[in-house]
C-alpha cells in the first residue's frame, strides 16, 4: 500500500465496468457509453474516436490500429492488426535509386494506407452492440465545439509543433503558436469525416470525399498512392503469440508487430533472476539496458510483415537463443553500442482499455507514429498523415524491406497478462520504441515485485537509445553515478518515458483494479 502522505494516486476499484485511457474526455465518454448499456467494444470504439480531438499530436483518423479482445467467459483471446501496407508502386529499389539509406520520417514516402478506421469497423460490426451513427457522436460534438486543451497535450504541442507542416499550421495552430493549456482546440474538418463514417462506415472514409482528400493531397506531395491502394485496405483477425512463465501467461501480437520483442526480454529477464534484485537499483537498471540492446537488435534485423517473410516465431525467443544472447551481457559493463541498429525515435501514440460488467474486455492501440505523424495533413479536412512507414528499412533483401503491399515493422502493441483461476490484465505501454521495454518493465513490476498497478505503472523509468540510457528523475543521482561508472552515457530526458494503463479483473472477486500513468492526463475511472 502507498504512503498516503506522500504525492501520489491509488489503482482505481470498481464492480461493474472501467475504462482507463490517457485523456480524461476520452474516459468519460467511454464510461458513458458502459453505463448506457453499450459493451466494452462499443466504449473503446466511442474512445477511439474522440482521441483524435483530445490528442491530435498523438493519432488521427489516418493511423493505424491494433487490438486484442477477450469476450466474456471465453478464454480465447482474439488478437485484430489494423495496420495499413504501403502503396503498390513504392519500392526500395526505388528510395535507393533517389540516393536514400533510409526513409525520411517528414516525407510523402513514409505515409502508409491507413488502417485504423477499417479496424474499427470491423470490431463494431463483429463484437459492437450499438451503431456507429451513436458511437460518432460524442467525436462529433468535441471536434465541432472544441475541446480544452489538457497540461500533457499542451507540453508535447509545445514540444512538437514544428513538426507541422503546409496546411496543417493552420489547422494545428492556435495563431501561429502551438495550442496551450484552457485553449480550446476545434477540428470542423474531423466532424465531417466522422459524419460520413456514421452514415456509410468503410464507404464514407474509404471512397468519395474523404478518398478523394487522401489521395489528391498526396499527389501533390508527390505520392504514389491509389485509390487501389485504399480499397485495398484490410484488417486481419490473428492468434496472438504467449508466454508461460512463472505461472503466468502473456499474450503479445504477432509481427509485424514488435509484441514477440517483449516476450523475448521477459524471458531474458527471467533467466537473470531479475527478481533476486532490488526493484530500483541500478544493477536491474543495467540489465534491463543490456536485454532491451540485444532484443532490439534482433528485433530491427528479423521482424517484417509475416506475408512476405516467413520467421518462426517461437525460435525468437526460443531458450537458444534466449541462453546465446545472455552469454553476452556483462553484468560491470556495457556492450558495444556501434554493435547495433539505429531505430526511429518517437514517442506519441494513445492506448486504451476497457472492461465492462459481461467481462468482455478490450486491449487497444492507435497511432500516427511520430507526434503529429508526417506532419502533413490532407487538404479538404485536415486529416494527419501517419508516417509509420518509416518503420520500413530500405536496404536490399532485408526482411523488412518497403516493397508496395507490404506492413512496416510496427512499435504499437496491445497486451493481456493472466494467471489463470486468479486475475487476467489488458494492458499496454505507450512510447514508441520504448513500448516493448516498457510491457517487460511493467509485468516484472508486477510479477518480480509484487507491486500493485498503479505502483507498477508510476515506478520510474529508463531506456537505452540513441547511444544513451536514459534515466527519469525518478532515479538518483547516486544510481546515475553507479550505472555511469559501468559505462553508461547517462542521458535525462525533457520528456517522460512512454505511458500506460491496466485494468486488472480480479476472477476471485470479481472486481476491477485499474492504473493509468501520471505520465499522461489521463485516469482509470468504473463504476
Amino acid at each position: 500500500m502507498r504512503n498516503f502522505q506522500l504525492p501520489g494516486r491509488s489503482s482505481t476499484y470498481s464492480k461493474h465496468g472501467m475504462v482507463a485511457t490517457s485523456h480524461p474526455i476520452a474516459c468519460t465518454v467511454g464510461l458513458e457509453i458502459l453505463k448506457s448499456g453499450g459493451n466494452a467494444i462499443d466504449a473503446a470504439i466511442a474512445m477511439s474516436f474522440v482521441l483524435p480531438i483530445c490528442e491530435p499530436q498523438s493519432t488521427g483518423l489516418f493511423g493505424d490500429v491494433f487490438a486484442m479482445i477477450k469476450l466474456g467467459n471465453s478464454d480465447k483471446i482474439i488478437g485484430l492488426n489494423g495496420s495499413g501496407k504501403a502503396p503498390m508502386k513504392i519500392s526500395g529499389e526505388t528510395l535507393r535509386e533517389k540516393g536514400l539509406s533510409r526513409i525520411p520520417e517528414d516525407s510523402v514516402e513514409s505515409i502508409t494506407m491507413p488502417g485504423a478506421i477499417a479496424a474499427l469497423e470491423s470490431l463494431n460490426n463483429r463484437y459492437g452492440t450499438l451503431d456507429l451513427n451513436q458511437l460518432t457522436k460524442p467525436a462529433i460534438d468535441y471536434a465541432t465545439n472544441g475541446i480544452v486543451v489538457s497540461p500533457r497535450v499542451a507540453f508535447d504541442w509545445n514540444y512538437s509543433f514544428k513538426n507541422l507542416k503546409g496546411i496543417a499550421k493552420e489547422i494545428y495552430l492556435d495563431k501561429g503558436k502551438p495550442y496551450s493549456v484552457g485553449s480550446v482546440f476545434k477540428s470542423p474538418g474531423q466532424a465531417e469525416v466522422l459524419k460520413k463514417i456514421a452514415q456509410k462506415g468503410l464507404e464514407g472514409f474509404y471512397d468519395g470525399e474523404v478518398a478523394d482528400d487522401f489521395i489528391t493531397s498526396l499527389s501533390k506531395l508527390g505520392g504514389v498512392h491509389s485509390y487501389d491502394d485504399l480499397h485495398a485496405v484490410s484488417v486481419e483477425y490473428v492468434d496472438p503469440c504467449k508466454l508461460n512463465f512463472k505461472g503466468f501467461e502473456l499474450f503479445e501480437m504477432p509481427p509485424n508487430g514488435q509484441g514477440i520483442t517483449a516476450i523475448l526480454m521477459t524471458k531474458m529477464l527471467e533467466k537473470l533472476n531479475i527478481s533476486n534484485l532490488e526493484s530500483d537499483c541500478s544493477e536491474r537498471i543495467h540489465l534491463e539496458a543490456e536485454v532491451a540492446k540485444l532484443a532490439y537488435n534482433s528485433r530491427d534485423s528479423m521482424i517484417a510483415d509475416p506475408k512476405f517473410y516467413d520467421m518462426n516465431y517461437d525460435h525468437f525467443f526460443s531458450d537458444e537463443v534466449v541462453n546465446n544472447l545472455i552469454r553476452k551481457i556483462s553484468t560491470d559493463k556495457v556492450l558495444d553500442q556501434t554493435n547495433f541498429q539505429n531505430f526511429s525515435s518517437h514517442k506519441d501514440t494513445v492506448y486504451l482499455t476497457v472492461v465492462d460488467k459481461d467481462r468482455n474486455m478490450i486491449s487497444l492501440i492507435f497511432s500516427i507514429f511520430n507526434s503529429f505523424g508526417s506532419g502533413f495533413a490532407s487538404e479538404n479536412y485536415g486529416i494527419l498523415f501517419h508516417n509509420r512507414g518509416a518503420g520500413f528499412s530500405i536496404d536490399q533483401g532485408h526482411p523488412n524491406e518497403i516493397r508496395g503491399g507490404k506492413r512496416p515493422l510496427h512499435t504499437i502493441i496491445p497486451a493481456f497478462l493472466r494467471k489463470k483461476g486468479e486475475f487476467i490484465m489488458p494492458f499496454g505501454v505507450m512510447g514508441g520504441q520504448y513500448q516493448a521495454n516498457g510491457h517487460a518493465r511493467l509485468i516484472s513490476n508486477i510479477i518480480d515485485f509484487g507491486m500493485d498497478i498503479q505502483e507498477a505503472i508510476d515506478s520510474p523509468r529508463s531506456f537505452p537509445e540513441d547511444g544513451f540510457l536514459k534515466l527519469e528523475v525518478g532515479y538518483s543521482d547516486s544510481i546515475a553515478k553507479e550505472l555511469e561508472s559501468k559505462g553508461h552515457n547517462i542521458i535525462r530526458p525533457d520528456q517522460p518515458i512512454g505511458g500506460a494503463q491496466a485494468i486488472l479483473n480480479n476472477v476471485l472477486t470479481d472486481t476491477l483494479i485499474g492504473g493509468s500513468d501520471p505520465r499522461k492526463d489521463g485516469l482509470a475511472i468504473g463504476y
